[in-house]
């Protein structure tokens, strides 16, 4: 018998497992909530809190209370809304309460408004409250309705009793109190600003929805309710980007037969374009068909005011990109059937909202041209001068060709050890810390195509500097001149000698402080490095866990003690080994664990919000400590931030 026939002849129907209840959410979390890291965390608490707006854009609800625990790992929702139903479910054998939080896709928004009373929802897909049930340690939801409060508990996804009639009450409504699992998530700690923004976003895009936010860490309650909607929404992100606006007014428009459109932008002086997309009050950070149509009628309204109005543009070409830098626009759509990417709904997938928002927004930014015609030249002119910088940096790269496979060394730094090929598609320069990194890197790396650049101790901080400054100094200027893109206003993509950009630090403080840096260095100076995806972080083992003839490589202390746990129950033998720098790691190791393609771990860089990673840069590495002050007592457990000398 052949190995291939061996090893089917093993494979039989009693090795096939199906998971029950809700089994597959906690095996396989991040299917549902993308990662068990802090964005997932997160991600727990925007799926209560999506429930509880849905109650309010179908008009049952008009105020929400997000209580943070002083203990940082709870939340609370609360929503005047109807409340979930508590009735036995005939065919179910189970009320209401515990199908929708206990069931992968129960709930009450699958049959249209005849069935529930939901029109326009957030969460379609049933499994929003029931992940969460499921990745809590304790989780406690209360419901007010028909003169009655009911209380009901549970525990990773189980019922610890049955529902309990707690006495009259007058109102209605839902809570939802939750522990993440720690046993589930790196960490279970929630940010309290992360939640603030969120908050403060929902009640500009929900303009007659009120908000409480009780951040029992800080001892702080807001009350947030935005009348203005998206122009307000509008003039806080152009003010927090502090980058000056073409026009003194803004262009906004509201379509509300229908599937509801609305949207607010304006032209700045920035190099960026920036979106604030949402469906059914839900971010859509990665944008969708709602955007491309946004995208699409920007194009459409400026060439068509250009052409009527005979603008001369001395032979320039105006292109999408520069008709569209310096924008920055808030959209939001309410539609009955969502169609979302994946159950974290990072991307609008509705295939007619792209000619929908097109059909509309065009016509009605015509006619704000062709009404505010002092505003619409001031706009032309700033595409005008954006299209002539674009040709002018091309006119400088055509003269200046990239260099060929045999000269490519020449003027690079010396301390760069290059690769070979020039394939961008297979080329990667790893940035390491120190020559003793530096050295293993070099002898481990594939020569073909990965090249090596040490780092001297940590770079220069050039938050606060322009590009001039930071160039002088010399780590700066040596990177820079490796990456061959140049930085600031002569930064071009055209120059780009590496399709990844890696950065291989040590998995310490001072590593985590160093990428920090070099981040802050690429955001500021060489943003589209990030934007067209070139930059990545590599994540090299923590730990070696040798255990007999098996070496086991760890990134963090969480899985080192779930291994070493296990094999502590099985009785076997091991050895921890601690890597305080790459340097320790001989070149094989280095080259299996971090190096090669195939085993390594790379995490991709990407700006969801270019104002959130501004104000992210500001507070971490800004001039004002008083920021990093407040990040850190804000995060630290009590008893050890009285102990800092900040």
């Amino acid at each position: 018998m052949s190995a291939l026939s061996v090893a089917q002849a093993k494979y039989r129907t009693e090795d096939i497992k199906v998971l029950k209840g809700l089994e597959p959410v906690r095996l396989r979390p991040a299917m549902y909530i993308g990662a068990v890291d802090g964005k997932g965390l997160h991600h727990l608490a925007w799926e209560i809190l999506d429930n509880a707006v849905d109650e309010y854009i179908n008009g049952f609800a008009d105020h929400i209370t997000l209580t943070l625990h002083k203990s940082g790992h709870a939340i609370t929702v609360t929503d005047n809304g109807r409340g979930i139903p508590i009735e036995m479910s005939k065919e179910h054998k189970k009320t209401g309460l515990e199908l929708v939080l206990t069931v992968l896709h129960a709930g009450g928004k699958f049959g249209g408004e005849s069935d529930s009373g939901y029109v326009r929802t957030g969460g379609l897909h049933g499994v929003g409250a029931s992940v969460v049930n499921a990745l809590s340690k304790k989780l406690v939801a209360t419901v007010k309705r028909d003169g009655f409060e009911y209380q009901q508990s549970y525990s990773k996804g189980e019922p610890l009793g049955k529902l309990e009639k707690i006495g009259p009450f007058r109102g209605h409504g839902t809570g939802i109190y939750f522990e993440p699992d720690d046993s589930i998530f790196k960490t279970v700690r929630f940010d309290p600003d992360v939640i603030k923004a969120r908050l403060e976003d929902m009640s500009f895009v929900h303009s007659g929805l009120h908000i409480t936010y009780k951040n029992e860490i800080s001892g702080e309650t807001l009350e947030l309710a935005n009348p203005g909607g998206l122009p307000a929404f509008l003039t806080k992100l152009v003010t927090d980007g502090q980058k000056p606006s073409v026009t003194e007014a803004a262009f906004s428009a509201v379509r509300e037969t229908g599937d509801k459109i609305e949207i607010a932008l304006q032209w700045t002086e920035s190099t960026e374009e920036t979106y604030r997309s949402y469906a059914n009050g839900i971010r859509t950070p990665s944008g969708g068909t709602h955007e491309s149509g946004l995208k699409n009628s920007l194009r459409k309204a400026i060439n068509n005011y250009i052409e009527t109005h005979d603008v001369k543009v001395k032979g320039l070409k105006i292109t999408a990109d520069d008709i569209r830098e310096g924008v920055v626009a808030v959209l939001s759509v309410f539609v009955r059937d969502p169609q979302f990417e994946g159950q974290t709904k990072q991307k609008l997938n509705n295939p007619e909202l792209e000619s929908a928002v097109d059909n509309f927004a065009r016509p009605a930014l015509e006619a704000w041209l062709n009404n505010n015609k002092t505003a619409a030249d001031a706009i032309v002119g700033r595409i005008v001068l954006a299209a002539k910088a674009r040709e002018a940096s091309r006119a400088a790269v055509s003269e200046v060709k990239r260099k060929a496979p045999g000269s490519r060394r020449l003027s690079l730094p010396g301390k760069l050890a290059d690769c070979k090929s020039t394939d961008m598609a297979k080329t990667e320069l790893f940035i390491v810390e120190g020559d003793s990194a530096g050295g293993s890197a070099k002898q481990g790396r594939n020569n073909d195509t990965q090249a090596v650049l040490p780092l001297r101790g940590k770079i220069l901080n050039c938050e606060d500097l322009n590009t001039a400054r930071a160039l002088a100094n010399q780590e700066i200027a040596d990177l820079v001149t490796a990456i061959g893109t140049g930085a600031g206003d002569k930064f071009n993509i055209d120059g780009l000698r590496y399709g990844k950009i890696i950065l291989l630090m040590d998995a310490d403080a001072d590593g985590c402080h160093i990428s920090t840096l070099m981040l802050d260095f690429f955001f500021r100076h060489m943003t589209k490095l990030i934007e067209k995806g070139h930059v990545f972080i590599g994540k090299p083992p923590l730990y070696r866990v040798t255990a007999g003839k098996e070496i086991h490589w760890v990134q963090d202390d969480k899985a080192k003690e779930e291994l070493t746990e296990k094999l502590q129950k099985s009785n076997r033998k091991f050895e921890v080994t601690r890597f305080k720098g790459l340097g320790e790691m001989d070149a094989k190791d280095l080259s299996s664990t971090t190096l090669d393609r195939k085993t390594r771990t790379l995490l991709k860089v990407q700006i969801e919000s270019q104002l959130e990673a501004n104000d992210a840069f500001v507070e971490l590495l800004g001039k004002d400590a008083a920021h990093r002050y407040k990040f850190i007592m804000e995060r630290a457990e009590l008893a050890d931030a009285e102990e800092l000398d900040v």
